[in-house]
């Protein structure tokens, strides 16, 4: 089983290749490059993160987990060597993917793992790069990873090999602007296959919405749609949101625009913007506060309530919630005229204050 694939070295390795290649060619000819707004920075931290992941990260932690592995636990070695190649590829694919679902869940709700995923919803537009966008560190200590040095250890190195490219096929296609999934649902007829399609795999219009600046639009979540290469994850822990459309703006509330060397190599090097997540001493303080606010809306104005409690622009979401469990309440106006909105965060009623704040 720890024979190459097909019996080419390093096989997998120019297929992945190969696919960034088909992709960039791709949005090449959809005039994608010619109307890109990046950065230098941005180019260094996607297409560098891209080689480093691919050609120091991985093989330092194969050669790790090979390393521990020889040194623990030497009699599994190739344990699982002469079993059934499917059987390894269903099992290594899906844990493999339930990992990486609950490290990027982690990655927003808890802060210092945010601050190293936060890059990657840096970007303004998306590409097949962008996949490659993440601090250094987050990559080190992502566990699917290490779980590819433990399968490859254990003798599943084909399966290995097959499933990186098949996952690589699903995410570098979500992440690209050759949107190919868009024009599935223009058909009524393609429904029934669509839906299958989308219940099972990561589409582009899922995962774009992951990337939505701001759930104002009625699309994104950046908060939710956390899968990688399976939405069932996301279906079966309360995350996911199907619309099948595109949200227009991509990107943070509120984006400091880090130099690339602090957004890659935090915390060793951290940004010289004090308003920056990343600045030295940067602490995200309560904003909450025992009154309410009155507020005047116009019917179906459409706003986000904050629920965290660190909005700087209370009583509405600023974007402060990224690193926590919370997540902003979509709200649209019923009627015209004033409404008291909590501030306390301990209404029953959110966003409405319900006098919870005397209690505070």
């Amino acid at each position: 089983m720890n024979e190459p694939l097909f019996g080419i070295e390093n096989l997998d390795g120019y297929i992945v290749i190969g696919i960034v290649l088909f992709f960039s060619l791709l949005e090449t000819f959809a005039g994608y490059l010619t109307a890109t707004k990046r950065t230098f920075g941005d180019w260094i931290q996607e297409a560098g993160g891209f080689l480093v992941l691919s050609f120091i990260i991985k093989p330092f932690i194969v050669f790790i987990a090979f390393f521990l592995g020889k040194s623990l636990i030497p009699n599994v070695q190739n344990a699982v060597a002469n079993l059934n190649l499917f059987l390894i590829l269903l099992v290594y694919l899906l844990i493999d993917d339930v990992l990486q679902y609950w490290y990027h869940r982690f990655g927003h709700e808890y802060q210092f793992l945010w601050t190293l995923h936060r890059p990657h919803h840096q970007a303004e537009e998306m590409g097949f790069f962008v996949s490659y966008r993440n601090a250094g560190l987050y990559y080190l200590l992502m566990p699917n990873i290490w779980w590819v040095g433990i399968v490859i250890f254990l003798g599943g190195l084909k399966a290995v090999a097959i499933g990186l490219i098949a996952k690589q096929i699903i995410i570098i296609g979500s992440h690209s602007t050759v949107r190919w999934d868009e024009s599935l649902y223009k058909y009524k007829s393609l429904n029934p296959l669509t839906f299958v399609l989308e219940r099972i795999f990561i589409t582009p219009a899922f995962h774009y919405a992951h990337h939505g600046k701001s759930m104002i639009d009625g699309i994104s979540d950046p908060n939710g749609n956390y899968g990688n290469m399976f939405s069932i994850w996301d279906q079966l822990f309360g995350t996911a949101k199907f619309t099948r459309q595109f949200p227009t703006e991509i990107g943070l509330v509120n984006d400091p625009k880090d130099n690339w060397t602090a957004s890659y190599f935090y915390p060793l090097i951290k940004s010289d913007k004090p308003e920056s997540e990343i600045a030295r001493g940067f602490q995200k303080e309560k904003t909450v506060k025992a009154e309410p606010t009155i507020c005047e809306f116009k019917e179906s104005e459409k706003y986000l309530y904050c629920r965290c409690g660190r909005s700087k622009n209370q009583p509405f979401c600023d974007g402060s919630h990224h690193g926590t469990k919370f997540k902003p309440l979509f709200c649209e106006a019923k009627r015209t005229g004033k409404a008291k909105l909590c501030n306390c965060k301990l209404t029953k009623s959110p966003p409405f204050c319900d006098n919870s704040h005397k209690e505070f």
